[in-house]
């Protein structure tokens, strides 16, 4: 399975976990990449292109016991990575249509999409939503006039590309704003906005808004759904996740 089906979500996505009480090698992981992601805030957003199938995060989400054992890829395909990723400017109806070629159905495309609950994205995302959505020549008619407003402030006609925004109000706290945002016209991407707009995944949208457990149990479905996806390629268990083992020097 490519990697980049976890971020968007997928997608991640980061798999989220509350703290661990005691110190363990689990702990230091969730404080490095936590650190990381404050250092970098793109790596929220950018879940979807990398593998975090055995690291959890302490963001203030929920926690579940992660699958020991999967297999890593023996390849990196750039083509199969842009063919599965979801692209910013997606609509609901396109990611349906992806996520259900892996069995995954509206509610996890919902659900999952909440792991833009942390993060940034860059200008170059949306400035298509703010001055020629749809090659209009005009902004998103989604995006509430005063959000709107503040985005055009960030990211100007013409300005510089990689300036980041929230993905949400609480970009740093795993939580259910992420929905919140979307009820009211404030969600950053328009593949975010969309999940508000759609009949078949607004009302999913609705409930997470309102009820945050709710979300953090289907989260936690969809995670493990995602997890126990296979390419039914050849694969191995990495001693070091970001080498094959037969390139590691052997002592």
């Amino acid at each position: 399975m490519s990697p980049a089906l976890l971020i968007f979500l997928l997608s991640i996505a980061i798999a989220i976990a509350m703290a661990i009480a005691a110190p363990s090698p689990l702990r230091t992981v969730r404080d490095v990449i936590k650190s990381a992601m404050i250092r970098e805030p793109r790596s929220g957003a950018s879940v979807m292109r990398l593998q975090f199938h055995d690291c959890l995060v302490n963001s203030g989400g929920p926690n579940w016991e992660v699958k020991l054992g999967r297999q890593d890829s023996l390849t990196a395909s750039q083509e199969d990575s842009n063919n599965i990723m979801p692209s910013p400017r997606a609509n609901a109806t396109t990611l349906i249509d992806l996520f259900s070629k892996y069995n995954l159905s509206v509610k996890d495309v919902v659900s999952l999409s909440g792991s833009h609950s942390i993060g940034k994205a860059r200008c170059f995302s949306i400035v298509f939503r703010l001055y020629n959505q749809s090659g209009s020549g005009r902004p998103d008619p989604a995006i509430e006039p005063r959000y709107r407003e503040k985005l055009d402030k960030l990211c100007p006609l013409g300005g510089d590309g990689n300036v980041t925004g929230d993905l949400d109000a609480t970009p740093e706290i795993f939580d259910n704003q992420y929905f919140k945002d979307l009820v009211n016209g404030r969600g950053f991407l328009n593949s975010d906005q969309t999940l508000f707009n759609n009949n078949q995944t607004r009302e999913f949208v609705w409930k997470y808004s309102i009820d945050q457990g709710e979300f953090f149990k289907a989260f936690v479905e969809g995670m493990i759904k995602l997890g126990d996806l296979q390419s039914g390629r050849p694969g191995e268990i990495r001693r070091k996740c970001r080498v094959v083992n037969s390139k590691q020097c052997k002592y």
